[in-house]
């Protein structure tokens, strides 16, 4: 007996997002249908839409979904099933054909580029829609997009979904449609876009705190040189990826004060409103995963769910988190695309992948709003490429062929070969031992925009920060990140002034001269008080405003800019 065809009138309410995408896609009727959507967003609910009036109208017969992970494909069935779409999780490619009793099957690219012959049959057999989830997996290796391309050219419908169209390489995406810019690149094309920016402002999903530690490090190479440095600092690239791996050591003061800071935020948020919120900490690879899961127990008395890889039950200890109210989660990949645990909001990324890709991956799991007024909290090192990153979370990103690509991060392959060997940390011990790392507050990253000034951990300056409410409008955020730089401000002024007063004659010794990791900070800081000054007067966003200085000015995000491009930039905004 053939599966019943779904009800649309049972199906939950859409999204002024979704409905527009929808109704482009009725009437356009293509074979083909790209939509970008950030992480949260709701981009299941808007294919299973998409599926079921096809099915419901016969344009097409069966449903195959193809996701990055084996956990996707079990939370891909059960969304699906709750609809009226039945959809056979447990498919393998020897069973060639699945039960009568499914509209279609959920599969892994890494299934279809193993067997692309089981998958065209299959395709061919029926008229079939093929959801293509996060498309940008299928660039990941010529098996897979060969494997995608074979399997389901021939398909009646294909409906490609992501929530970060872009790569790091020029791995072209099967069946994304690329345009010619005038710079002569190639770059993707989405039929349909709804970006973090768009989201936020239709509290669809929460705004992000991200709150930066630097501190100071100290390792030995393999030559027995011994090196310290402040994180956060301009530096070499590799010097900068040896301080933030000696901070990432679990062995050393940062971690367990950065986790302290992180999980009092997290009571935070429990006590605010938010009573089942949840952490996770994104680990670089197994062994360091479990040394965060004995810290983190260690600090609130609790054990850590620790999940490893994508291997048999993983799947059961994310949905058992999920369920919980558990503090903490401890995991390496396996969450950082697609898992949907609505209630993480406090992250700790402690993880040396930070590619733009990875990075919004990551960021992605704590942004998911379940009602008015969360906010999300990130913690992460002070290293100018992953401030870079928080201070454009606003941005829209394609894919581009063709374009000459800069070494982004430091240890991403390291990342990689972390889900397959449990000593793929080995080798960086064997170039240098981390020997000790201290953590101090360095700023706040909210929309763009950099707030206060630093504070060592556990003082009543950091609690300041940890102590924000945990529901508020992300307009009620920058206002209260405002006033607390303000206050640290003025506090600092008054410290200053008081030995001044109590001085018997005014001191004649010349004013020391700021170093130019000095320098730059204090611009910053001018540069982001005008920025917030411009967003008041304006109502634009933050990021909108500095990324229209990029544009006036040249350079990157404030974050890595020059003494000379940050001063060129607050000229720049006075005269806005």
């Amino acid at each position: 007996m053939a599966a019943r065809l779904p009800a649309i009138e049972t199906f939950p309410a859409l999204r002024a997002w979704q409905r527009k995408a929808l109704v482009e896609y009725l009437r356009r009727r293509d074979p083909d249908f790209t939509a970008v959507a950030t992480p949260g967003a709701g981009k299941t609910t808007f294919a299973l839409r998409i599926a079921a009036e096809l099915l419901a109208d016969g344009t097409v017969e069966a449903v195959t979904v193809v996701a990055p992970t084996e956990h996707l494909k079990s939370q891909w069935s059960q969304a699906a099933a709750r609809v009226g779409i039945q959809l056979d999780a447990a498919f393998r490619n020897a069973d060639l054909h699945s039960s009568a009793d499914f509209h279609g099957a959920v599969v892994t690219y890494a299934q279809v580029g193993m067997a692309p012959h089981v998958h065209k049959r299959r395709t061919l057999t029926r008229r079939t829609l093929v959801v293509l989830d996060e498309i940008h997996h299928a660039g990941d290796s010529r098996s897979w997009g060969d494997g995608v391309k074979a399997s389901f050219e021939g398909a009646e419908r294909r409906l490609m979904l992501t929530g970060t169209p872009f790569r790091s390489d020029d791995n072209p995406i099967p069946f994304v449609d690329y345009e010619r810019g005038g710079d002569g690149l190639l770059r993707s094309r989405a039929d349909s876009v709804y970006g973090y920016a768009d989201a936020l402002r239709d509290s669809v999903v929460r705004p992000v705190l991200f709150l930066a530690y630097s501190g100071e490090t100290r390792w030995r190479t393999n030559a027995g040189e011994e090196l310290a440095a402040r994180l956060g600092e301009p530096m070499t690239q590799d010097l900068v990826a040896q301080a933030w791996r000696t901070a990432l050591d679990p062995a050393g003061d940062w971690m367990p004060q950065v986790l302290r800071a992180a999980d009092a935020r997290l009571t935070v948020l429990r006590k605010a409103g938010m009573p089942d919120a949840g952490g996770l900490i994104i680990a670089s690879d197994q062994q360091t995963a479990r040394s965060y899961a004995k810290l983190i127990e260690q600090v609130t008395g609790e054990r850590a769910t620790v999940v490893l890889s994508d291997d048999v039950g993983a799947s059961a200890r994310i949905a058992t988190f999920a369920a919980s109210e558990h503090r903490w989660m401890v995991a390496v990949r396996m969450v950082s695309e697609g898992v949907d645990i609505p209630r993480l909001a406090v992250g700790v990324y402690a993880t040396s992948a930070s590619t733009p890709l990875y990075f919004a991956q990551a960021i992605g799991r704590f942004v998911r709003a379940r009602r008015p007024g969360e906010t999300a909290s990130v913690f992460l090192p002070s290293v100018p490429h992953l401030l870079g990153l928080a201070s454009e979370m606003e941005a829209e990103r394609d894919h581009v062929l063709g374009k000459p690509k800069d070494r982004e991060g430091f240890d991403d392959d390291l990342l990689e070969r972390a889900q397959r060997d449990d000593q793929a940390s080995g080798e960086l011990e064997k170039r240098f031992a981390a020997l000790s790392a201290t953590a101090e507050l360095d700023q706040v990253i909210f929309d763009g925009a950099s707030f206060g000034t630093a504070a060592q951990a556990g003082t009543p300056e950091e609690e300041e920060y940890l102590g924000l409410p945990g529901l508020l409008t992300a307009d009620q955020v920058a206002l209260l990140l405002t006033k607390r730089q303000q206050e640290q401000l003025a506090a600092q002024r008054r410290r200053a002034a008081r030995p001044a007063e109590t001085a018997a004659e005014p001191s004649t010794a010349p004013p020391v001269p700021m170093s130019a990791a000095q320098r730059r900070v204090a611009l910053r800081r001018q540069l982001n008080a005008l920025v917030a000054a411009r967003h008041h007067r304006t109502g634009q966003p933050h990021g909108k405003i500095h990324a229209e200085l990029r544009r006036l000015c040249g350079g990157p995000p404030s974050a890595q800019a020059t003494i000379e491009q940050l001063e060129e930039r607050i000229a720049t905004v006075q005269t806005l």
